[in-house]
């Protein structure tokens, strides 16, 4: 049973819309593709819990505060005999340790220690259970879910689960664990109360509004629309998407980048870029908007 669903990180969301309209310094960028990448392997890993035991309670991606550190966890798994703190990783390629060091090969170039950050959540988790009286047995592990993913020279005590044996270790898990009772139930709906919705002081972006191109990207390749007729765009890849929809979809993108902007027909017309006149912009914001205000001081916002 899953308690908690995981939701596009809005860090990711927000690099999405950047990248859709700017360019990205290569260190942002480089950011944005390893959110993605772990994000796609997150979602890899939720594939494989789809078909667990009613029995099991599933947290995905928690979010705590505790003792003055924040600390991230990507999946929770809550069994009757076992609380199992799972780190997914989505690492493609050839890897080896040396020494407790992580390198990538054939470069040779020093990656961080997964183990570490594994280690870090496990030992602050572990205090935060033991402060809500829990008695459940915790077991960290790695969850290493890109297939071209290979180790070499790791220990077999190495708390980790490697791609050829996911399927395997979910099986087993199956066949092993106990049902969770109405006490870890309790402790889910602590933990889901202690959680975090957004990181305090998380990284900020540099742009303003004048350096974003303008305009409706498709959503398909992510090139600018044109208008086809008055109800449609059309792309240069062949798709076609009502003007409604997309209109919509520019304007989610508009909230995400600019939250503590009102939403107006101006903002919305210059954003999308595909009207000469503002009426039909107007026209859809009315519809699935609340208007307020008057004149030019009006805004509009959620029902």
């Amino acid at each position: 049973m899953i308690l908690k669903f995981r939701n596009e990180p809005e860090e990711l969301k927000m690099l999405q819309c950047l990248h859709r309209r700017m360019r990205l310094s290569p260190k942002d960028y480089s950011h944005f593709l390893n959110l993605e990448k772990g994000f796609s392997g997150e979602k890899k890993f939720d594939e494989l819990l789809e078909h667990s035991p009613e029995e099991w309670i599933i947290l995905n991606d928690l979010l705590f505060d505790y003792s003055n550190t924040i600390f991230q966890i990507d999946s929770l798994l809550i069994t009757g005999g076992c609380i199992y703190l799972f780190e997914v990783k989505n690492y493609e390629g050839d890897f080896y340790i040396e020494q407790d060091r992580w390198y990538k090969a054939p470069s040779n170039a020093e990656v961080m220690n997964p183990l570490l950050q594994l280690q870090r959540s496990e030992s602050l988790l572990r205090r935060l259970l033991h402060e809500l009286g829990v008695k459940t047995p915790l077991k960290a592990l790695l969850i290493f879910i890109n297939p071209e993913f290979q180790l070499y020279q790791a220990t077999m005590n190495l708390p980790a689960i490697f791609p050829a044996q996911n399927k395997r270790f979910m099986d087993n898990l199956i066949l092993k664990s106990q049902p969770a009772n109405k006490r870890h139930t309790m402790l889910a709906e602590k933990l889901m109360s202690l959680h975090l919705e957004d990181i305090p002081f998380g990284r900020r972006f540099e742009y303003t509004f004048e350096e974003l191109e303008k305009g409706i990207k498709c959503s398909s390749c992510g090139l600018f629309m044109s208008l086809l007729n008055k109800n449609n765009l059309k792309c240069s890849c062949g798709s076609i998407e009502r003007t409604e929809f997309a209109i919509l979809r520019s304007v989610e993108d508009y909230k995400i980048l600019f939250p503590q902007e009102k939403i107006t027909t101006k903002s919305i017309h210059m954003f999308c870029n595909i009207f000469n006149s503002k009426r039909s912009i107007q026209k859809i914001l009315s519809k699935h908007y609340q208007l307020n205000g008057f004149g030019k001081t009006s805004y509009y916002e959620p029902f």
